[in-house]
This record gives C-alpha cells, sequence and structure tokens, in this order.
C-alpha cells in the first residue's frame, strides 16, 4: 500500500490536469453545510394556531444520487526507452528541478529464483555486490559515490534485487561506469563470500531472532503460500542455508542471473538522454547477456481449503498479538486494487474502522496494521493486532471478525470512500517527487510488467474502485476458509482471566399488600435531609455523588 505524504514537493516531471484531494474538500465541505441545514429545518416552523392559514405541503424530496467519484489525477511521465543488443533494457526520464540524477539497476531475480536447501542466496549478493570489481576495489564503490556528493544502497525482494546510487548531474558517468563494472566482473571471492556470509547471518539475528514478532510474520507467510515455494520462504534465507552455502553454488546463482538481458537500467533527473545513451552504449555495451536464461516455472499455488494457525511464543514480545493472513492475486490485478482499498479503510489511520473498534471504543489492541504485499505472482493480504494490556486474543479476535463482517455486508461509506482516494493518491504521486523514488519505480514497472509507461494509468484503477467491488473481493478473498492465523504471545505468558459481566442493577421491591411498616425516627432524619438525587449518578446500581 502506498504511504502519503506531504503534497509540498510535487515534481514538476508529473503533468496533473486533476488532483482529487484539492477538489474533494469543498464538495465535502459543501455536503456537509447543506446536511446541518436540512437537519436544522426540521421542526422548527411556528405551530399552527386555530384559525391561522395552513402552510402548504413540502415538495417531495428527490432520491439522493449515487455518489460520482472524483476524476483521478492524470499523471504524465515522460519516459524514453532504448535496449542494447545484450538485452539491456534502458528507461529514462528526465526531471530538471534539481541539477541530480538517480540511477537504478534491477536485476530479475529474488527469493523467488531460489532453490530449496540454498535460500537467501539473493541477499547474500545484495552485500557482494559492494565487495569490489575489475576496476574498483573493495571498499571504493562506498567512497568515490560518498565522495562525490551521493548516496548508495541495495534492496532485495522476493521478486527482485536492485542497486541504485544518487549524485550531482554532472556525476552520471561514474555511476554508470560503476554499475557497469560490477555487472560485468563482480569479484565473487572464496575471502568475499565468508566475509558476507557472516555478515547476512549477523543482519539475520538483528532483523529476525531479536526482534519482537518477526518469526510470527515469517511464519504467516510459510503458512499462506504453503506449497508455494517462491513465496514460501522469507528474502532473508534462513541460517542453515547459509551455514550449507558452498562458494560453487553461490558462484552458479550470479552466473545465471546477473546478466545485462535480465536488468533493467533506469535513469532519472537532470540529464541529456541522447548524452546518457552514449555513456550506456560505452560502459555497458562489452557486458555478455546470458545466453541460457533459466525458465521460471513455479507452477499454481495450492488451493487453500480449510483454516490454519500456528502458535509461537517470542521472548522480545511485551504483549501479545495475531497475524491474519489470506492468499489474493497478484499485483495490478483489477482485485487487488479492491483489496488494497479495503486494507486501508480497516487500518490505515486513526480513523480507519479497526483502530476506532479495537483501539479507542474497547481497548483490546494498542496497535492495528494492515497490508498487502504486492508481489508479482500469488499475493498476500494481512493484519496484524497488537494487544492492550489486559486483552484476551480470543476478545480481540471476535472484535476483529466483527469489523471484517461489517464491511463485507455493508462496505465503505461515502466518506471512507473519499479518504482512501485521497490518500492513495496523495501517497501515490508525492511517492515519485524523488529522482530515486522514479527510478526504482519505473525500471520495477519495466522489469516486471514490460512497461516502464504502465506507471501513468495506475492512479485510474485505483480511482475505478467501487463499494461493490470491495464488497465482492471481500467476500471472495477475505473469508475464514481461507485466513491464516498466527498467534503471538510473550514466553511463560498466561491468558487473562475473561472480563466479569458488569453487574445488573437490582430489581424494585413490590410493596406487599397488607404489610405496614414504620419509619423510625432516624431514618425519617435521613430521608429528610437527603431525600434530593440531584447531583448523584448511577454507577454499578449504586448511587454516588458525582465528583466536583
Amino acid at each position: 500500500m502506498f504511504r502519503p505524504r506531504s503534497p509540498a514537493w510535487l515534481l514538476p516531471a508529473l503533468v496533473l490536469f486533476a488532483v482529487g484531494t484539492a477538489q474533494a474538500k469543498p464538495r465535502q465541505a459543501a455536503q456537509d453545510t447543506r446536511a446541518k441545514h436540512a437537519q436544522k429545518g426540521k421542526g422548527t416552523g411556528p405551530a399552527n394556531k386555530a384559525g391561522a392559514a395552513k402552510p402548504s405541503a413540502p415538495p417531495a424530496e428527490k432520491p439522493a444520487k449515487a455518489a460520482v467519484p472524483p476524476p483521478p489525477p492524470a499523471l504524465s511521465l515522460q519516459v524514453q526507452k532504448a535496449t542494447l543488443e545484450n538485452g539491456l533494457r534502458v528507461v529514462m526520464n528526465v526531471d530538471r528541478t534539481s541539477p541530480t540524477i538517480a540511477v537504478a539497476v534491477t536485476y530479475d531475480v529474488g527469493a523467488r529464483n531460489e532453490e530449496r536447501g540454498r535460500s537467501g542466496f539473493a541477499h547474500l549478493f545484495e552485500h557482494m555486490m559492494f565487495e569490489g570489481s575489475a576496476n574498483v576495489a573493495k571498499g571504493e564503490h562506498f567512497k568515490l559515490v560518498s565522495g562525490h556528493g551521493g548516496a548508495l544502497n541495495g534492496t532485495t525482494s522476493s521478486d527482485r534485487t536492485n542497486y541504485f546510487e544518487m549524485l550531482p548531474s554532472n556525476e552520471l558517468p561514474l555511476a554508470l561506469w560503476l554499475e557497469a563494472d560490477r555487472m560485468k566482473s563482480l569479484d565473487v571471492s572464496a575471502e568475499n563470500f565468508e566475509n558476507q556470509r557472516k555478515i547476512v547471518q549477523e543482519e539475520y539475528r538483528m532483523r529476525v531472532s531479536n526482534v519482537a514478532y518477526a518469526p510470527a510474520q515469517i511464519r504467516l507467510g510459510e503458512l499462506v503460500f504453503q506449497g508455494y515455494w517462491p513465496y514460501e520462504h522469507d528474502a532473508i534465507g534462513s541460517m542453515q542455508d547459509l551455514d550449507n552455502a558452498q562458494l560453487e553454488w553461490v558462484r552458479n546463482f550470479h552466473d545465471s542471473y546477473y546478466a545485462p538481458n535480465l536488468a533493467v537500467l533506469s535513469i532519472a533527473g537532470d540529464f541529456e538522454p541522447d548524452e546518457a545513451m552514449q555513456l550506456v552504449h560505452r560502459f555497458f555495451d562489452t557486458g555478455k547477456k546470458q545466453e541460457k536464461v533459466l525458465p521460471y516455472e513455479p507452477g499454481d499455488l495450492p488451493e487453500q481449503q480449510a483454516p490454519r494457525s500456528a502458535a509461537l511464543e517470542d521472548s522480545h514480545a511485551k504483549s501479545p498479538a495475531f497475524f491474519y493472513g489470506w492468499a489474493i492475486v497478484p499485483n495490478r490485478d483489477p482485485d487487488h486494487y479492491a483489496l488494497e482499498f479495503a486494507m486501508s479503510v480497516l487500518s490505515d489511520g486513526e480513523s480507519s474502522r479497526l483502530h476506532q473498534k479495537l483501539v479507542r471504543d474497547r481497548a483490546l489492541a494498542q496497535e492495528v496494521w494492515g497490508w498487502t504485499q504486492d508481489h508479482r505472482g500469488p499475493d498476500m493480504a494481512g493484519i496484524q493486532v497488537k494487544l492492550a494490556e489486559g486483552a484476551r486474543l480470543s476478545d480481540a479476535q471476535k472484535a476483529t471478525d466483527a469489523v471484517l463482517d461489517a464491511l463485507t455486508r455493508d462496505g465503505p461509506t461515502e466518506a471512507e470512500m473519499t479518504k482512501v482516494r485521497n490518500r492513495i493518491e496523495a501517497s501515490f504521486l508525492f511517492g515519485l517527487q524523488s529522482n530515486l523514488q522514479r527510478a526504482n519505480k519505473l525500471g520495477q514497472y519495466e522489469l516486471f510488467y514490460g512497461d516502464a509507461r504502465l506507471l501513468n494509468g495506475e492512479p485510474a484503477r485505483y480511482f475505478a474502485v467501487t463499494k461493490d467491488d470491495i464488497k465482492r473481493v471481500l467476500a471472495k478473498y477475505i473469508v475464514p476458509a481461507r485466513r491464516t492465523l498466527v498467534e503471538v504471545r510473550p514466553t511463560g505468558m498466561v491468558d487473562p482471566p475473561p472480563k466479569p459481566a458488569p453487574p445488573q442493577a437490582a430489581s424494585p421491591l413490590k410493596p406487599i399488600a397488607g404489610l405496614k411498616t414504620k419509619l423510625l425516627e432516624k431514618d425519617r432524619v435521613t430521608k429528610t435531609t437527603k431525600a434530593s438525587s440531584l447531583g448523584k449518578e448511577k454507577e454499578g446500581g449504586l448511587h454516588k455523588p458525582k465528583r466536583k
């Protein structure tokens, strides 16, 4: 899901012909004003007196029209494309806002390409790619980029690996030369392999073994994608597979996937496309393509027929939590947009339904999250609920199920639809404001879907989602039979007992016929001095004075 950002820095390379966020607020304000006037008009006219003329009957109200979604923002990213003879795809987007450039290389390799027993190799090479190449010594890549006023990094996911640099625009040749050199001549030595294996294992300890709820989230993916290896294992890999890895396996993995015809080079920022292409040819033309591309044939995700569940103890967790997960359609499938909408309605912000019900109203949870993973293959929708002190997992799960059932049955309100559209619009557009963000996103779209220009059509696909779409996809995918549950308890913790039901007020006593009671003098005095019940409120069946 996209995250909203401040609209202060809308990139000039985006041509926005309509901005739904700015238009939605005045329309909503006008609707609210009309509604308030309508409420004030009810029962406020003067009462009819005898002999007074009766007012004519008010005109019949016209049925309210269904709300029409605002038009999506028109996005026009100017994209130029080329392909070298060795298969390297090049994507360029010019933006002269600032004298900077971003260069990204996105490789068509991720955890989904790993074999069983050899997990974590893609993540290992995220580190190995900075260990030096034919013309760049170990550590020099960082020194050269930072020494020329830039920054760099790399990331790994299940679906791809990417590397990128941000530099002043006059340093474009440096960025391209560095990327070309390691693409063509990475130093996959025994020394570098052993060094980076230890670093990756330490990262596993830091990000998984010693982080609360991280093992549970990995377990959720294992169960949701059970029987589908590409996504059944996490991109970070396993300690055992890293321990067993052999240098020959690692070299074969590199030779199979890190080649020009299995990569996209994207450039965004202040540069001249013709000059950039001359540099690209100069540095990348000599790269050797992979002639024997390994076919990617993962098979189908087995259909889940019944709920799955697991329970974990977590020594780093301070509060119980639970995860829900459902297998859903791949990213960019029409149903995926509706499912993203649904997750946003459920968990995006303090006005979301799960936050309102579980955090604010019932104090069952301290935090809730909802997400989609956005895989290019079968995807997952998930919900995480971190419990409040004294809350029970069973109570929080029942409350979450009730919220899901209500949204499936009734769909979102118009106010919720407007909110989600506005937040998605802002997040999407401002998620493309920097050269680096655009370079990464354009490279990913070119690699995953075959055309970076498809990015221009994304806002319209989100804005096309209707309330009925959301109800339909929830009823189809987010159902108990397809659900996976992972519960997390702090080590040694026992569930708190159920909270007792609030006491009911006692029924008033009925007088017994024929029986007379005498009022004692002291009771008469008490009744005289305390007869008034003003300033008292009923609490638990007893009358207690209000605090002043």
